[in-house]
């Protein structure tokens, strides 16, 4: 708006002095009186009242006034050119200070599905903290490129190309650790998250990881981290929520219907790492096998039998629990929860449930200034 303003008021300048008449020259120099704008907090020389008939006494010599306003009216543009560059310029630096760069000298591939909730909060931690690494897709139906790994999930982070990393969120906190402390290795940092294998209800082996959702920082760094006294635990609350209750919502929402299950499908297929056969029995007969599968996890969960409601009462919580007075979670800039909430909900986007989450929930700003600071949008 302030860019706009000036450039007019130059332009107003310009065509007066493109109406003037023939003028007589007293001084090797026009002599311009000024008065002045507020524009930006600094003041802008300008005419006033008179100015056109003080311009007539000290213009250049006939026809030369064309010149004069032709010189105003492309210094206008020329002006209105450099403050809109400067700011666009000053909005993005501020942006990128607000997602500090994390410089390491760490080796970071990231073995993944693409379209998996997971798999997406280690890139958003990764894209807005700057962290440079190599992507590694995973074909979902063989596994090859992991078959070295005795760990079959994924996300899997391996550093330098020795040291495995699994399960996001640790991958998330030992790095937030490494890159905060900078004086641990990342294989004394892991040893802060242990491995504990057990049997699930169904005799099934099950992976967990103690203490996954802890920033391992001596006091210090701490409070800098978290300067509000709750902040660390409400990171950790809702870091967790995101695991175990949100990303419980995405496969039932996803695959609700027939026609959303193929919709979900043909995205997978795309971004995905499949053949052109195994890619075709993917589509249509894995939405079949997703549509029914959603309606088994929609009694596990115990959802509403619309669970759009579900997805709709969660993002809100989301929403709420930030505040009105918060631009994110961590406060001027996203925290940890930030990051996993995002990255759960980003999976959806392109498809019908995304769609009615932003036009049904109150989660659009905060979802939009997420994508600007994990550089989703350019």
């Amino acid at each position: 708006m302030m860019a706009a303003a000036c450039a007019r008021t130059l332009g107003k300048v310009g065509r007066l002095v493109l109406d003037t008449p023939t003028c007589r020259l007293t001084n090797s120099a026009a002599v311009v009186p000024r008065t002045y704008l507020r524009c930006n907090g600094r003041a802008y020389g300008t005419g006033g009242a008179g100015f056109r008939s003080r311009l007539q006494l000290y213009a250049p010599v006939r026809g030369s006034g064309r010149v004069v306003g032709c010189a105003f009216l492309l210094g206008g543009g020329f002006g209105l050119y450099q403050t809109i560059k400067l700011t666009l310029q000053r909005h993005l630096a501020e942006e990128q200070t607000n997602a500090p760069e994390l410089s390491t000298d760490l080796k970071l591939t990231l073995y993944q599905y693409k379209t998996c909730p997971f798999c997406s909060k280690v890139r958003a931690f990764l894209d807005y903290h700057g962290l440079q690494y190599e992507i590694v897709e995973v074909n979902p139906v063989m596994r090859q490129e992991i078959k070295w790994s005795t760990y079959r999930k994924v996300p899997i982070l391996v550093v330098d190309g020795t040291v495995q990393i699994n399960d996001s969120s640790v991958i998330i906190s030992a790095l937030k650790t490494y890159v905060v402390t900078k004086e641990t290795t990342i294989s004394q940092i892991l040893a802060c998250y242990p491995e504990m294998k057990s049997k699930n209800d169904s005799g099934k082996d099950v992976t967990e990881f103690g203490n996954k959702y802890w920033v391992m920082v001596n006091d210090a760094d701490a409070d800098r981290l978290y300067p509000e006294k709750i902040s660390r635990k409400e990171e950790i609350k809702w870091r967790t929520w995101a695991d175990d209750w949100l990303v419980h919502l995405i496969s039932p929402n996803v695959y609700r219907t027939p026609t959303e299950a193929l919709a979900s499908f043909d995205y997978i297929v795309r971004e995905g790492k499949f053949g052109t056969f195994e890619g075709f029995f993917a589509k249509y007969f894995g939405a079949a096998a997703m549509w029914i599968i959603s309606k088994r996890l929609k009694n596990r969960h115990n959802l509403q039998d619309d669970v759009r409601q579900d997805l709709y009462k969660a993002v809100n919580d989301w929403v709420a629990a930030i505040g009105k007075n918060k631009k994110f979670m961590g406060g001027d800039q996203p925290n940890l929860a930030d990051l996993a909430v995002f990255g759960v909900l980003r999976v959806m986007e392109g498809l019908e449930a995304f769609d009615d989450m932003i036009e049904h929930t109150k989660v659009k700003n905060w979802y939009q200034h997420m994508q600007k600071v994990t550089h989703q949008l350019s």
